[in-house]
């Protein structure tokens, strides 16, 4: 429904042009034409004039020839009225309709940018729900469980084995970690890459919502942030608690973290817009976070440094002309099932042309 609207706008723009253009065409077209009725009325008074003078001359004779030319005079008189107003009129009107065709395109191309920034946030929440089903699911690995129940050399080395059995099925994640209650990571799926076996990220955001989860139907995530123990990579972290059996009331034994590899996928969300070549010369399409970060931007300019204060007041989506003259299209997620989302929008900033 949304591509189909998407067309449609485009084909609104299109007929626009063509409206546009063919109001030019017609104001060029009635202006020669008016031009070329005052040459013929300024003629006719000319004609009218010399007629007059030579009735004149001719005295009593040319009585009758001096009523014509004043007739003539007074019919070039009002054919230059009209065609005068006329002129006015019909320039008038042919501006307020190319008013009203520009408009229209304007109306059209800020409806399509919002919908394609609603497009943008909406693939990504629907990768990141798959997210939410993910970590809440291995949490509940036998592996995983038995792990934290009672974290042997054996059982780490085994959840470890089976971590990196899930990763090598999935290409989105950097690495899932196993914690301890106290915050020490005591398996993860990528030891070979990553050593961070007895890592300690008690402090990490990510770590004290997990920890504080009431069930093992709930999920947390922290903002996208780079992580100094993946290479410095940009990631978005998930993470549930591991409970006791496997549990959904169990008693909390761990917790479990997946490292989603945000900056690739991100990339090719913003990326792929659909947007034609000279529109996407002038055009940023961004992914701002509910505290107006950056988070990816199709320039590769500004993630998680930037911030992009958005203008919304108090709307969901919309657009608006910056100081500069920039056309800004927004939409927030409107989150995706059960994924509620977490306040981000989808952005297009879009230069004049």
């Amino acid at each position: 429904m949304r591509n189909a609207a998407r067309a449609e706008l485009g084909g609104n723009q299109s007929l626009s042009s063509v409206v546009g253009d063919s109001a030019a065409e017609l104001k060029n077209t009635a202006s020669a034409n008016i031009a070329a009725i005052h040459g013929i009325t300024h003629r006719m008074h000319l004609l009218a004039l010399n007629a007059l003078i030579e009735a004149a001359h001719a005295g009593e004779k040319g009585a009758g020839f001096s009523v014509v030319a004043q007739e003539v005079k007074i019919v070039a008189g009002e054919i230059q009225r009209l065609a005068q107003g006329l002129g006015v009129d019909l320039t008038e009107r042919v501006d307020s309709l190319r008013e009203a065709v520009t408009a229209l395109t304007g109306a059209a191309r800020s409806e399509r940018l919002v919908d394609l920034a609603l497009n943008a946030v909406e693939i990504i929440d629907r990768n990141l729900y798959e997210r939410t089903c993910d970590v809440r699911w291995w949490a509940t690995d036998s592996a995983v469980v038995d792990c934290a129940r009672e974290p042997s050399p054996e059982a780490c080395a085994f959840a470890s084995h089976r971590l990196g059995v899930i990763l090598s099925s999935y290409t989105v994640y950097l690495d899932l970690w196993l914690c301890d209650l106290k915050g020490r990571v005591i398996a993860n799926g990528r030891p070979d890459r990553f050593d961070v076996v007895g890592t300690d990220v008690s402090q990490k955001r990510w770590f004290a919502l997990g920890r504080g989860l009431a069930s093992g139907d709930e999920f947390a995530v922290a903002d996208i942030d780079t992580c100094e123990a993946l290479g410095g990579a940009e990631v978005a972290t998930y993470v549930a608690t591991v409970r006791e059996g496997g549990a959904v009331d169990g008693r909390v034994t761990g917790v479990l973290a997946i490292h989603f590899d945000w900056e690739p996928q991100a990339r090719s969300v913003v990326g792929g817009v659909r947007l034609d070549p000279a529109e996407a010369r002038r055009s940023r399409v961004l992914l701002v976070d509910a505290a107006d970060r950056v988070i990816a931007a199709s320039d590769g300019r500004g993630a998680l440094t930037e911030r992009f204060p958005l203008k919304t007041e108090g709307r969901e989506s919309g657009c608006y002309l910056d100081a500069g003259g920039h056309l800004i299209a927004f939409h927030r997620t409107p989150g995706y099932e059960t994924y509620r989302g977490l306040g981000w929008y989808g952005v297009i900033e879009q230069a004049p042309e």
